[in-house]
């Protein structure tokens, strides 16, 4: 047991979660000195929203690696810099303040000169981000989410909120944001900084004209101040329009010009766990991705819907110990797009498992899904994929959600190793 859970088994959670941000403060202090601020001289990109951060910053990343950036990248998949990329192995994203410390440090021996960083509402509040000079900020969208922590959507959004506002105080930086102007947040985000980039598809200074969609990505002309980019983006999804486009106006801020934009973000074929096909030459699609919040659920079936020949069958769970207020919403979603829904373990930590999947059940039946007609509950998640697939006929397609990159799942014991990928691939090669 480590000490952080040792000291909240005697702490009353209302309080601890009052005191934690303070420990948090005094932890960076303590190993930003220990490490000499390694992050001092770095220009970092903060890159934050419900959905889509991840992407985004691995978009920019390739994007400025393509232009000739010595550029880090640290998300939830990966970090590392060059072709010198880890896997994640924590199960956050923000990882602890000594891991951090240590990550940078060797990063900068590697001779990065910015840092793309995937950066999360907690991350920001509990200051697990100390000592990190922002250059500038990235906002994706704002959705429900992690209101277990937050309590409130307000509070949520005001804590990534914090993102724009180290950039506007930071004197070296830009003090600029590129911000969705779409996300009912925009306006509040935009007023952080002193300079802002709105972008989207339906309205924004920077905008996606003549989009044209297939299974494989989207090609559109991205506008902004009467100069145009020609963007391919070869990751599938109308989502990953406005990820790319984020990543346009990074570019678009820096000064890179229409070809290091253009190559930059066609450059990005694919990132784990995000729309990974599984493909052992069986006659139906499986494609492991990571969305696991009602906003991802319903872009992405939105987007998915149309394409499938067959019938969408979903396999997803739900965390335990995190937003309990969403299970039922994954569940009606899933119902109301997906021909058949198989509920499994997602990360029960010590909550009951089938309580989970009872709450994300009412949802589905909600949206007129039956009991072992077309809703299924196999809490064992190998063997919820391994019922999913053999539901699988010619043309269907099989998601598996809520896991993609992730290497372990947590159960009340601990944490356990997984790999939705690997073992996807396993139980086609099997039939």
């Amino acid at each position: 047991m480590n000490l952080r859970k040792f000291i909240k088994l005697f702490i009353p959670k209302k309080l601890f979660r009052k005191i934690e941000p303070f420990g948090h403060l005094l932890e960076g202090i303590l190993f930003n000195t220990m490490y000499g601020f390694p992050a001092r001289k770095l220009k970092v990109i903060g890159v934050t929203g419900t959905n889509g951060k991840t992407t985004t910053s691995f978009l920019i990343h390739r994007m400025m690696r393509e232009a000739g950036y010595k550029v880090g990248l640290m998300t939830t998949v990966a970090y590392g810099a060059g072709d010198n990329i880890h896997s994640q192995t924590y199960h956050m994203t923000n990882v602890t303040m000594p891991a951090l410390m240590k990550r940078i440090t060797q990063l900068k021996k590697e001779g990065i000169e910015w840092l793309v960083l995937e950066t999360t509402s907690q991350g920001l509040v509990q200051n697990r981000l100390f000592g990190i000079p922002f250059h500038l900020a990235v906002m994706t969208n704002v959705t429900h989410e992690h209101l277990d922590w937050h309590v409130t959507f307000e509070n949520y959004r005001d804590a990534k909120r914090l993102l724009f506002k180290r950039v506007n105080k930071n004197h070296h930086g830009l003090k600029t944001g590129i911000i969705n102007a779409e996300d009912e947040s925009s306006e509040l985000f935009a007023s952080d900084v002193e300079n802002s980039i709105l972008y989207g598809v339906k309205k924004g200074k920077l905008r996606a004209k003549n989009v044209k969609m297939t299974p494989s990505g989207s090609t559109y002309t991205a506008d902004i101040n009467q100069k145009k980019y020609q963007i391919n983006c070869q990751l599938p999804g109308s989502f990953n329009i406005y990820n790319s486009l984020a990543a346009v106006g990074v570019g678009h801020v820096l000064g890179l010009n229409n070809e290091q934009i253009e190559k930059g973000i066609a450059a990005l074929e694919n990132v784990e766990g995000r729309m990974t096909t599984i493909d052992e030459g069986q006659d139906f699609e499986v494609i492991v991705d990571y969305a696991h919040t009602p906003d991802s659920f319903e872009k992405l079936f939105k987007d998915l819907k149309p394409l499938v020949k067959g019938k969408l069958i979903i396999l997803f769970g739900s965390a335990g110990q995190r937003d309990e207020a969403k299970r039922p919403v994954q569940g009606e979603l899933a119902g109301k797009y997906g021909d058949e829904v198989v509920i499994t373990e997602e990360d029960d930590r010590d909550v009951d498992g089938q309580k989970i999947m009872e709450e994300i059940a009412a949802g589905a039946e909600k949206a007129g899904k039956a009991r072992d007609k077309n809703l299924f509950l196999v809490h064992d998640r190998t063997e919820a994929i391994q019922f999913a697939i053999k539901q699988a006929n010619k043309n269907d397609t099989v998601l598996l959600l809520g896991k993609g990159h992730e290497k372990t799942i947590e159960r009340a014991d601990g944490e356990h190793p997984w790999d939705e990928i690997a073992t996807a691939h396993q139980i086609l090669k099997a039939l």
